[in-house]
């Protein structure tokens, strides 16, 4: 059960094992023929003078997975993907970090990749909001923007080649995250889509599905024009005497729990998914601190299964 160690009953753990039976059976035949282990022979055709990648070898003149993973196809390259890898960032994907070091004209971020990602000085947007030339002032406030453990919305600019990532946040969307609940869940369960920030309207909170599979669920924040940047420092001290309203932390636990939940249980995360999770745990009465129990993790899988058995129904 991956993070979860729960204590099932005999009853629910024979209600788990047939949902995740009925999962296994709805899966793609494509996608259960591409998953392979170590040792299985990968079926190719040895007259396309294929090349061999990452996870395979050559033994006897068959070509075995030396990984637990999936099968990829690239022209005539052949490799195998593994599942739960660390992330591998691309360009342009939107991620969630925390910085853990403020280096010159720079803040270093944990991203869950195999290296500190940088956000440089001149990659982001000022405070005041206008583009010009950074100076030794703006350095030495550096601190004022960021500091040591603020999680951090931002881009995947590109690579050095020392192989460290560059980040930047040039955008109002981007920035610093406040007032919320920061979820670490593994980076192969969010998949790569065009929107990663969602506004759930209905619960007033914002969600960032980042690519490397940290998760925010917080409070909804505007995004302010840049003229209307020195309007809201004369606010400043207003908003600092206001706190975030008992029925939005509520919120924002729940869905938080049910993104915790659905990771357990191994679903790919989406906004849908989450959501109907916490209108389901709502409408069975289940409080917030009894999502991540026995009972509802039964219930998700079994409804999980219905779902995508009443999807293959429709499509036949």
């Amino acid at each position: 059960m991956r993070d979860l160690h729960l204590p099932l009953n005999q009853t629910q753990r024979v209600r788990l094992e047939a949902a995740l039976h009925e999962l296994q059976t709805l899966a793609p035949a494509a996608a259960s023929a591409a998953a392979v282990t170590v040792a299985d022979n990968i079926p190719v055709n040895h007259e396309d003078n294929i090349l061999k990648g990452h996870g395979t070898t050559d033994q006897d003149g068959e070509v075995v997975a030396t990984l637990c993973g999936v099968v990829e196809r690239v022209n005539k390259l052949v490799y195998v993907r593994t599942l739960r890898a660390r992330y591998k960032p691309e360009v342009g994907d939107i991620i969630v970090g925390r910085v853990i070091e403020i280096a010159p004209k720079r803040w270093r971020l944990e991203i869950n990749f195999s290296q500190d990602a940088v956000l440089m000085l001149s990659s982001m947007n000022l405070p005041d909001g206008i583009q010009r030339r950074r100076t030794a002032v703006d350095e030495l406030n550096m601190r004022s923007i960021f500091e040591e453990n603020d999680v951090v919305c931002a881009e995947v600019r590109g690579f050095q080649h020392d192989g460290s990532l560059h980040l930047q946040a040039r955008s109002q969307k981007y920035g610093k995250l406040q007032r919320g609940q920061l979820l670490t869940v593994p980076a192969y369960l969010v998949k790569r889509r065009k929107l990663h920030f969602h506004h759930l309207e209905q619960y007033d909170v914002d969600l960032i599905l980042g690519c490397n599979g940290f998760i925010w669920v917080g409070e909804h924040v505007v995004v302010r024009e840049i003229a209307d940047l020195k309007e809201d420092e004369q606010k400043l001290s207003a908003e600092a005497e206001t706190f975030t309203p008992i029925e939005t932390r509520r919120h924002i636990c729940r869905l938080a729990n049910a993104a915790r939940l659905l990771s357990a249980l191994g679903f790919t995360l989406t906004v849908e998914l989450i959501i109907q999770t916490a209108e389901a745990s709502v409408s069975s009465n289940v409080e917030i601190n009894d999502m991540l129990g026995a009972e509802f993790y039964v219930q998700t899988a079994e409804g999980e299964a219905k779902r995508r058995g009443d999807l293959l129904g429709k499509k036949r």
